[in-house]
């Protein structure tokens, strides 16, 4: 059994028909499989709502009924979370060289890290930080 967290983008994946192939095989595989424990983060719901409220993001509007349909489970934010958040060295970007300081990031990578779940992204610059990943493309 697998305790997975989705980032705010495999999870929109999953639920958009259309954009379901964007996900590999092993990670529908470990989505789909009923023995794991799949998890979305209030941070994903907070990101995706944010998105929507100023134009750069199409997503249903009843994410937590989703969560609910899909047979995952909901992460709320604890102030834990927060303080490990918080604590996170600003890394720089694998790939860009920029700083990383995406606050749904690092929510989510503390949240991985405080629950021992292992993170399923695209997101190269999750690499810069002591955090199990799955490839989402793999």
């Amino acid at each position: 059994m697998k305790k997975v967290l989705l980032d705010t983008h495999v999870f929109l994946w999953w639920i958009d028909n259309a954009k379901h192939a964007l996900i590999g095989q092993k990670g529908r595989e470990l989505i789909s499989d009923p023995r794991n424990d799949v998890y979305v983060s209030a941070a994903s719901t907070w990101e995706i709502s944010i998105k929507k409220n100023i134009g750069a993001l199409i997503a249903p509007d009843n994410i937590d009924a989703i969560v609910e349909d899909k047979g995952f489970s909901k992460l709320d934010i604890s102030l834990y979370h927060g303080e490990q958040a918080g604590s996170l060295p600003v890394m720089n970007h694998p790939k860009t060289g920029k700083e990383h300081k995406d606050p749904f990031d690092r929510m989510l990578i503390a949240q991985a890290q405080s629950e021992g779940l292992s993170l399923m992204t695209k997101d190269s610059a999750f690499r810069a930080y002591a955090v199990r990943l799955i490839n989402a493309e793999e």
